[in-house]
């Protein structure tokens, strides 16, 4: 079924390159597309949080948080605070309502609306 959609995509006479402005939001889609990622995100919509909570609700080993929590830093989407031992993860300001502009990229042949 994806395939097909590609193949559709990259033959249509409207659609022969995909377009420069595409290039961020599919990078922004990309991280978090991640399932770890989400759940963070999801996590941290209810304020800070310390990154010991983090790993209670994200169950995975702290190394691979640890990397999946840079990958949201390096982003923009979140932002840590060292508090003592520990850190302290947020949404940074507008990560939820500073997704959407970012991936409304026109169709291709069209116009944004």
């Amino acid at each position: 079924m994806v395939v097909a959609a590609i193949a559709l995509a990259t033959t249509s006479s409207e659609c022969r390159a995909i377009p420069p402005d595409t290039e961020e939001p599919a990078a922004l889609l990309a991280v978090v597309a991640d399932p770890v990622r989400l759940a963070v995100l999801q996590t941290l919509t209810g304020g800070t949080t310390c990154v010991c909570e983090l790993q209670t609700r994200v169950p995975i080993a702290a190394n691979l948080l640890s990397y999946h929590l840079k990958v949201l830093r390096d982003t923009g989407l979140i932002s840590a605070a060292r508090r003592g031992r520990w850190v302290d993860y947020s949404l940074v300001d507008g990560a939820r309502t500073g997704c959407t502009p970012r991936c409304r990229a026109p169709p291709c042949g069209g116009e944004q609306s």
